[in-house]
């Protein structure tokens, strides 16, 4: 069993690929791979103002408001209203995308993906969920709310603030235990 807890005070603003805003990578798989070699990557984004995607080519992508209004997605020229707060919305990462803000600034959760390496579930839980790596593949639990817990199952534990995240490959690291929200990221080969 391989488990990682990732504390978003760690967590170093970059510029998007396309230089439009910042993003704070969570995670990667492979870790360390960069923008043109992951096979699944996992992000915060500050959007302060409307604009352009980055392109991804092979890449899907989902999407989860988890700050702020919303946003208007324009993908391949069709009109997504993303306003349904913590509700995951998957789309191709290689169409143009523009996102234009709906009522001020987001942060979005992002899980992007290559469509034929890997595979993405995405959920928005809360309360107690035992977190369940697939075989050769890895679970992400990111907490949305201070005094989320993973409990071990031997008495100890570890405290998540927001935004800290679990990720875990192998065998289950315990069961996590949301005073709010967290996002449930399953993670399987193609």
């Amino acid at each position: 069993m391989t488990v990682r807890i990732l504390r978003a005070a760690d967590l170093t603003p970059a510029p998007w690929k396309n230089g439009g805003g910042l993003t704070r990578e969570i995670t990667t798989g492979p870790e360390g791979a960069g923008a043109d070699a992951f096979d699944w990557r996992v992000s915060l984004a500050d959007v302060t103002a409307d604009g352009p995607f980055s392109a991804f080519p092979g890449v899907d992508r989902i999407l989860t408001v988890v700050e702020g209004a919303g946003m208007d997605l324009v993908v391949g020229g069709e009109h997504h209203i993303v306003d349904e707060p913590l509700w995951p919305h998957g789309f191709p990462g290689d169409l143009p995308t523009e996102g234009f803000l709906l009522g001020g600034p987001v942060v979005n959760l992002n899980v992007m993906y290559r469509r034929d390496r890997t595979r993405a579930e995405t959920a928005v839980v809360c309360g107690t969920v035992r977190l369940l790596p697939p075989e050769g593949g890895a679970v992400l639990a990111v907490s949305l709310d201070d005094g989320a817990e993973l409990e071990n199952g031997d008495g100890g534990g570890v405290l998540l603030d927001r935004y800290d995240a679990v990720l875990a490959a192998g065998e289950s690291p315990g069961v996590l235990r949301t005073m709010g929200q967290a996002v449930l990221i399953t993670l399987s080969g193609g």
